[in-house]
């Protein structure tokens, strides 16, 4: 059984073994896969590993032998699904993958937004703190987040673990999500106007479809 993964960089940062994947066959490792090389490596594979590299219609006709995509990555647009279970295919990802650390990038970015963190912290080296005349040294005003609005589109595992995290700052959480969800505790779903309307933050974690 032939083995391939697309781009190895993504799953392996130096320090791990792909032994377990060479014992169920022959493995091929490529560290980065450009488009035109997709079809020449995947040749008679049974088994594609990905995480960005593309498997369109196109490709997928060419590879007779594929059997089984793994995605290694939340979304799976990179893979033509409907063109995999036509030919009987199996594709499957990983919806677990990173969603505390998407979260936390989320209010990174929002924090920075809010206190200028990464400005403060440059003026303090520059000395301008020193300088200040006044105890506290603010180059913006201070937002808080308790008591403002977040939006969010896309009530998924991530859109759902970030407002969590949004409720915990004391913000108000506004939900836009398809299909319909029952009613949740702490989040009020409304349509996509109304969000955008009352929002004072917009937060978006939709899946890559043509409606998106």
């Amino acid at each position: 059984m032939k083995i391939v993964i697309l781009d190895g960089h993504t799953l392996n940062p130096g320090d791990l073994s792909w032994d377990a994947l060479a014992a169920l066959g022959e493995c091929e490792v490529h560290e980065r896969t450009p488009p035109g090389e997709t079809v020449p490596r995947c040749a008679g594979a049974e088994i594609v590993l990905t995480n960005k590299v593309v498997l369109d219609r196109e490709r997928l006709q060419r590879l007779p032998d594929l059997r089984y995509i793994g995605v290694t990555a939340t979304g799976y647009n990179i893979v033509d699904a409907r063109a995999a279970r036509e030919r009987g295919v199996v594709v499957t990802n990983v919806p677990d993958y990173a969603t505390p650390a998407v979260v936390q990038t989320v209010f990174a970015h929002l924090l920075e937004l809010t206190h200028h963190v990464g400005h403060h912290a440059q003026t303090v080296r520059d000395g301008r703190w020193s300088e200040s005349p006044d105890f506290a040294y603010w180059d913006y005003p201070l937002v808080e987040l308790k008591g403002l609005v977040m939006g969010i589109v896309g009530l998924g595992r991530i859109g759902t673990a970030v407002a969590e995290v949004a409720r915990a700052f004391g913000m108000t959480v506004l939900a836009c999500t398809e299909p319909p969800q029952p009613p949740r505790e702490g989040v009020e779903f409304v349509e996509l106007a109304r969000l955008f309307r009352e929002s004072d933050v917009v937060s978006l974690h939709c899946p890559l479809t043509p409606e998106t």
